[in-house]
């Protein structure tokens, strides 16, 4: 770390740089507050993809109680066959957004399996199209955490750190300018003084 030089183009580096930094800091401020609030929808919606999935659940159960009986294989009967992102800027930040997202049902027989199975593929399919987008939503929400955290560290940085040592360094060179042009008057005085006795001995 350079050490602090007490003369007059350090005190105005040190003044310009605060003024940078105060500029700065309310923008850097705002983009936190924007940051928290995106944050906070996104983690909304991850609450409302949880209930979706529960009622999901629920409905399944209450349509399809036969699920229970496990002697019916209807494993891997839906699968997650391509999905495709696109990005979307939010604040800064490039979050994931589904643009495309397409499930493969097995065939199966009309015939040899029970009625209730095209009712169970579409619920499978919903259940799956659930999880998938709230696995994204939760993506959402580590990627807005990431940034805020990120950006309040240099909110901090700016508002606890560099302005006040700013300031501390500006008030150091101040008092050490000022008792040098102190100590300059005093010198002056001093030296007038003494010429005047040489002067007042010397007649």
């Amino acid at each position: 770390m350079a050490r602090l030089a007490y003369s007059k183009s350090s005190l105005s580096k040190e003044t310009a740089e605060l003024k940078r930094y105060r500029q700065y800091l309310p923008s850097l401020d705002l983009k936190r507050q924007q940051l928290a609030i995106e944050r906070k929808k996104a983690q909304l919606l991850v609450e409302q993809g949880k209930i979706e999935i529960a009622e999901c659940y629920q409905q399944s159960s209450v349509m399809l109680p036969m699920l229970a009986d496990t002697s019916i294989d209807v494993k891997n009967l839906v699968n997650l066959k391509k999905i495709e992102f696109v990005e979307e800027n939010i604040v800064g930040v490039h979050l994931p957004v589904i643009q495309h997202l397409e499930i493969e049902v097995k065939e199966y027989s009309l015939f040899s399996e029970p009625h209730w199975v095209d009712q169970l593929v579409i619920q499978l399919k919903e259940m799956l199209r659930l999880k998938v987008e709230q696995q994204v939503k939760e993506q959402r929400v580590e990627a807005l955490n990431f940034a805020l955290r990120k950006i309040t560290q240099r909110v901090n940085l700016f508002d606890k750190v560099l302005i006040p040592k700013a300031q501390q360094n500006i008030r150091k060179i101040r008092i050490y300018l000022s008792d040098m042009e102190t100590a300059a008057v005093v010198r002056a005085k001093s030296t007038k003084q003494k010429r005047l006795k040489i002067s007042e001995a010397g007649l």
